[in-house]
């Protein structure tokens, strides 16, 4: 399939390097043909549809336009006529297969009334036979089934399940009924004191609980029918997609408070009109954003094609993203024409804010040379996800979320970087409150939005482009200087430490978070799940978090946290003692973007060093921290394989609160996207949300739960934390 962008797609230095002697192209970015030449090049098109280049410049002499423009016209056109057909094609096929069904069954209505001319009964009918082959095949795989679960049962209840005594009916009273309900309103924001039955006993090992994280992941069968069916969604999604990065039709403005694009909903309804656009209980979020990446645009391809690497390269968006189906290949052993059915979980680096779960169909397509656009779209149609949605309880509590066409544009510049032009375009029906803290940031379109993955994915690149840097770190550790595979050892540990860090805070299969009562009005979420994972502690680990609001921006909050001169202010595990960095690793262009390691001063544990990360970007910043021994800081140093030194992270995330100062964006030019004028923008924010987690082995032991001691452990701690954190920054205003 061919698209003609043109170079008017996102109007950066990626699409015009080519062509910069060519007048036209120069002095009018978009052009809107006239109705004689539409008919001249429509007369051209039905006797040669692939005009040579000596045509082209006939038709650029006697039209006034562009050689450019006239090949992209004649792609334009090959392309609709092409999909014109196929979708005849398709339409034509459905029939006919709606017909031979028709006769099917018409044929077997016949058959019931036949009678033998021999015996004056029924013929004997092979359908019988396979029938009863079938339902012999079906009783042996439930058998199987059955056996299996059989044998879980018995061995986590320790006697034969056929020992049990038999179910007896659950009578259901008001206090039942509240009981249950209990994780619900902890997730809405209820207020309740833990009880001390959060017992792990029952839990396996590899969670089996019937939540919509991990249902989706379950074999999935999809007919034919319904690839064609796919096929026909995800296409229709590329042309929204390409006419939504061109905005030919005015469907994007200019905001005249901090000049983001801003989608004019009355010119989409218009242009793709959808039945659901006047549900008043529907919310759209719609945001575009472009910038420079620092990364050819074939390996960024790659890498959003390949849902592990997705979720590598969006860690703190992505909370976990699986490829259910591949529906086609790419073409010649390449990315283009590539169609799969993916499952992802959207997050908010909050306990406050539930995830967004999305079934999307992700199609990659090859504009031109150099350029690919990439289009996901919503598809929730097929049976057993619409079963996942109905079976699943928790799945309830989710808002109902639909991703129309969004994605990104990726075009080659000749520096070896990318231009990438990013599209979110969502629609969302609240189930839940949404939280008062985060309110304005979800509702402003910063906690979800375009700008949030652009900046994430500039962060995330230029760390890949440290990463293969060759440099020795700016301070030694104990007279050893880190060598290239040392530095590369150092910051695959620090990965991994903000890869857990993100994970803890939207636990995944089926872990929810319990509110606990805190102290000094700080609402306590707490969370238990056992960890058998090679890089983590082995036992139950137990996750802790709070949001609160301060009156300071962003960055200043970031640099309080970062500076080990000010870490004695919060750090209540090391009472006080001045901590100093002895190893530095520099991952991105901003100095806030590093790994340290730190060691405390009079303290007793002398061979304890801190791992630390630090890192920052528009949409907000994350400070995760993970004590480690000396003996295992100093093999990552040597550059061995650092994935079985254990890491329990604990940290701070901090994100602009959504009351931006609309005088300094004004002052921004209205347009600015450089990652310097999307800083000023972020740290001009009324305040700052920061997240404080935790995380705890309770015990080495896999059955242990929480007790009273734990409780109040973890209250200690995060009201301690909390109440220093305000003290040292002047913070006596909360909400």
């Amino acid at each position: 399939m061919e698209y003609g962008i043109g170079g008017g797609a996102s109007g950066g230095s990626g699409g015009d390097h080519h062509d910069d002697s060519d007048p036209h192209r120069r002095k009018k970015r978009y052009h809107r043909h006239t109705a004689y030449q539409i008919q001249k090049l429509e007369a051209i098109f039905k006797d040669s549809p692939h005009p040579d280049e000596k045509q082209r410049l006939q038709l650029s002499r006697e039209l006034g336009l562009a050689p450019r423009q006239i090949k992209f016209w004649f792609q334009n056109r090959r392309t609709q006529m092409k999909a014109q057909h196929e979708r005849a094609d398709n339409g034509a096929l459905r029939a006919e297969n709606d017909r031979i069904r028709c006769e099917n069954i018409a044929i077997r209505e016949a058959l019931k009334n036949v009678i033998c001319p021999t015996c004056g009964g029924p013929p004997v009918s092979e359908d019988s036979y396979f029938d009863e082959q079938k339902l012999q095949m079906e009783n042996a795989q439930l058998k199987e089934e059955l056996d299996r679960v059989s044998s879980i049962a018995a061995k986590y209840l320790g006697r034969p399940v056929s020992q049990l005594p038999p179910v007896q009916p659950i009578q259901i009273s008001s206090l039942d009924l509240s009981m249950a309900t209990f994780g619900a309103q902890a997730m809405m924001g209820g207020h309740h004191s833990l009880d001390l039955d959060l017992d792990l006993l029952h839990l396996p090992v590899s969670s089996t609980s019937t939540t919509p994280q991990n249902l989706p992941f379950q074999a999935i069968n999809i007919s034919e029918m319904d690839k064609s069916l796919m096929a026909d969604v995800a296409g229709n999604a590329m042309e929204e997609f390409i006419r939504l990065l061109q905005n030919n039709d005015g469907l994007w403005i200019k905001s005249s408070s901090d000049g983001k694009d801003v989608l004019n909903l009355d010119t989409y309804e218009r242009l793709f009109p959808r039945a659901n656009n006047k549900n008043p209980n529907v919310r759209i979020e719609a945001s575009r954003d472009s910038g420079v990446v620092i990364m050819n645009g074939l390996a960024l391809v790659e890498m959003f094609m390949d849902s592990n690497k997705w979720v590598e390269l969006f860690p703190t968006i992505i909370s976990k993203a699986r490829t259910l189906e591949v529906i086609s290949s790419g073409v010649l052993g390449g990315q283009s024409g590539s169609l799969q059915l993916m499952y992802e979980e959207v997050q908010v680096l909050s306990p406050l804010v539930a995830t967004r779960q999305f079934y999307v169909l992700r199609l990659c397509q090859q504009i031109e040379q150099g350029s690919w656009a990439i289009v996901n779209v919503s598809y929730d149609h097929l049976p057993q996800i619409q079963e996942t949605s109905l079976s699943s309880s928790s799945h309830s509590l989710q808002d109902r979320c639909h991703k129309l066409p969004s994605g990104c544009f990726i075009q080659d510049m000749p520096n070896g970087y990318s231009k990438v032009t990013w599209v979110e375009h969502v629609e969302i029906q609240d189930k839940t409150p949404t939280h008062r803290l985060f309110k304005d940031l979800i509702h402003s379109g910063l906690a979800f939005g375009a700008e949030r993955w652009l900046a994430s994915l500039q962060r995330m690149c230029e760390r890949f482009a440290c990463l293969m840097v060759t440099g020795n770190s700016t301070r030694d550790l104990g007279g050893v200087i880190p060598s290239s595979d040392g530095k590369r050892s150092m910051m695959k540990l620090a990965q991994r430490m903000i890869n857990n860090f993100c994970g803890s805070i939207n636990p995944s299969n089926g872990h929810q978070w319990t509110s606990l009562s805190g102290l000094n009005e700080v609402e306590v979420r707490a969370s238990l799940h056992k960890s058998t994972d090679p890089g983590q502690p082995s036992g139950v680990v137990l996750s802790a978090a709070t949001t609160i609001w301060v009156p300071v921006s962003p960055q200043n909050v970031f640099n309080f946290f970062r500076d080990e001169r000010t870490r004695p202010q919060w750090d209540v595990l090391f009472n006080g003692n001045a901590v100093q960095e002895v190893a530095h690793i520099a991952n991105g262009s901003h100095p806030g973007n590093c790994i340290s390691v730190l060691r405390a001063f009079n303290t007793s544990q002398n061979n304890m060093l801190i791992l630390q990360e630090s890192c920052i970007d528009s949409s907000g910043s994350l400070v995760v921290y993970c004590p480690v021994d000396l003996p295992a800081i100093n093999i990552a140093m040597s550059g061995e394989d650092p994935s079985y030194i254990p890491l329990l992270p604990s940290g701070f995330t901090i994100m602009p609160d959504g009351q931006c100062d609309m005088a300094v964006r004004s002052r921004d030019g209205g347009g600015a996207s450089t990652s310097d004028s999307k800083q000023s923008r972020s740290t001009s924010s009324a305040g700052s949300l920061i997240t404080v987690v935790f995380q705890i082995l309770v015990s080495s032991l896999p059955t242990a739960k929480m007790n009273p001691e734990s409780v109040t452990t973890v209250n200690n701690l995060i009201g301690t934390t909390v109440h220093q954190i305000k003290a040292a920054l002047n913070c006596t205003t909360s909400l």
